[in-house]
């Protein structure tokens, strides 16, 4: 089992532009992309409240993505490569007293009983209204497949573990100054995570700029993956994997919006080979279960005169690889 002991760890500080550059550029791009647009830099309200449902109230203080395992370890079904949320939060020099863990991952195989998608959502200290780092709002879902082929998005509370890879934005969690986006009804081919990133690179270029936080679809019809149970033996190659995803039309028009977990890059990183987007998204159940979740695809074209976006977003000031191999060919994002 992986451990925090001997995670190799790498670390990169990055040069970020202001949220004001970032802001005008993310508008720019999305004019392009969408009828209806705007990005501003703005305090959010508290994001544990609905319609948003984080961990922890914001998305500042000591801002860092953290890209833990590896896809690769998915096609070859390295069933050893186990993680915990806590344990990452210390191997990437988080604040011991209070932080939050964002994003999109692999469920814990080993606490669940099978494969999952994971929507990582793990806040401590400030994150549960007291000062004590151990005390924790854990608001983690995860999506399967369920033995008739539909599928299942329930809450995980009760674990902070996951395996094989992880995308992550993480952050004190406190209150702050965030990019604040709002995108209606798409008029172009892009996704909406990759008009941001078209923007980003069409005003800044190679620069390696990294983001990560939370929107919701409110409307419009989306396509998301879910990963089967695991195959008795090792995938041939990314494209065997990518064939095996089980694909689905999720509606968000029910009045209970999408949430989406997202971490993504713009520009050039440097031969790290990092993943440049994931989004993972869950439907807000309370305790109980729901058929809509999964990792984030693309709003359909049936839907685009209608879909909305909505979200909030900061900037990392940091990048860091957890348990990577040697550097190589990657897989392409849609794993």
């Amino acid at each position: 089992m992986s451990s925090e002991h001997n995670l190799p760890v790498k670390k990169l500080a990055l040069s970020p532009p202001s949220l004001a550059e970032l802001a005008t550029s993310i508008s720019a791009g999305l004019s392009t992309n969408f009828s209806s647009s705007s990005c501003t830099v703005e305090t959010p309200p508290d994001l544990t409240l609905a319609p948003f449902h984080l961990a922890g109230p914001g998305l500042t203080g000591s801002t860092r993505v953290a890209e833990v395992g590896d896809r690769s370890y998915l096609v070859k079904r390295d069933l050893s490569r186990k993680y915990d949320l806590r344990a990452i939060a210390r191997q990437v020099d988080m604040n011991p007293a209070t932080g939050l863990l964002i994003g999109a991952g692999a469920g814990p195989f080993f606490v669940l009983g099978q494969n999952s998608e994971l929507m990582p959502n793990f806040a401590y200290g400030i994150a549960a209204g007291g000062s004590d780092a151990e005390s924790v709002r854990n608001r983690t879902y995860y999506a399967k497949l369920t033995p008739d082929g539909s599928v299942q998005c329930s809450p995980l509370s009760s674990t902070s573990n996951f395996g094989l890879m992880s995308n992550l934005f993480c952050s004190d969690g406190k209150v702050g100054p965030c990019l604040h986006i709002r995108a209606k009804s798409r008029t172009s081919a892009l996704n909406f995570t990759e008009t941001i990133q078209q923007a980003l690179k069409t005003s800044f270029g190679d620069k390696l700029i990294s983001l990560g936080g939370v929107f919701l679809i409110t409307s419009g019809t989306v396509n998301v993956h879910v990963m089967p149970d695991f195959p008795a033996q090792p995938f041939k190659d990314p494209a065997a994997v990518a064939k095996w995803l089980e694909h689905f039309n999720v509606d968000t028009g029910d009045g209970n919006p999408l949430v989406c977990l997202s971490v993504l890059h713009s520009g050039d990183d440097g031969g790290w080979g990092l993943r440049m987007e994931h989004t993972h998204c869950f439907s807000e159940s309370g305790d109980s279960h729901t058929d809509k979740g999964g990792h984030y695809h693309y709003d359909v074209d049936d839907t685009k005169d209608r879909v909305e976006y909505h979200a909030w977003f900061n900037v990392a000031e940091y990048v860091y690889r957890v348990d990577h191999p040697a550097p190589r060919q990657h897989p392409p994002d849609t794993l």
